[in-house]
């Protein structure tokens, strides 16, 4: 699901991985612009432990209308305060939903923009905030067999 005709500069989506992964060349070629000479991506992978535990697959739930709707406010927030009237930056936002195991592409954020400082600061807005407020679930699964639903952003250790 997406909602992208009210601003062509901004991408946002959600799916379901297990059925279409995500693409970087296709958040690349969404944010490349003449005016631009600088993308930045992020992509966020499935890793093999957490908090002292061993993780085998990830699943994501997503409440997809209302984190449509917050990662395009977080997109116009980061344009706001890194672009111009003159220099708009661009942005590309996908979060999937499903089973992924250990590797696969959670999400993918990438921010094009004439220059690298506004892209690097805008793309690390972009995750952070998406961190802490995007209706977005994990359920970690474990080698032993169980599982858990954690808080993305309660994990974040740094400053």
């Amino acid at each position: 699901m997406n909602d992208n005709d009210n601003n062509k500069s901004i991408f946002v989506g959600v799916w379901d991985v297990t059925k279409k992964p995500l693409n970087a060349q296709d958040a690349l070629d969404f944010v490349a612009d003449d005016i631009n000479g600088a993308a930045d991506l992020f992509l966020g992978a499935v890793r093999n432990h957490n908090m002292g535990r061993q993780v085998k697959a990830v699943s994501y739930d997503v409440y997809e209308e209302l984190a449509i709707n917050n990662f395009r406010e977080i997109c116009e927030e980061a344009g706001e305060k890194w672009g111009t009237k003159d220099k708009p930056l661009r942005f590309y936002v996908v979060h999937g939903k499903g089973r992924l195991n250990i590797g696969g592409l959670s999400i993918m954020i990438a921010v094009g923009s004439p220059h690298r400082k506004e892209s690097f600061e805008a793309c690390r807005y972009v995750i952070e905030q998406i961190k802490h407020r995007s209706p977005v679930w994990k359920q970690e699964h474990y080698i032993d067999g169980d599982s858990d639903w954690v808080q993305g952003h309660a994990l974040c250790q740094h400053g």
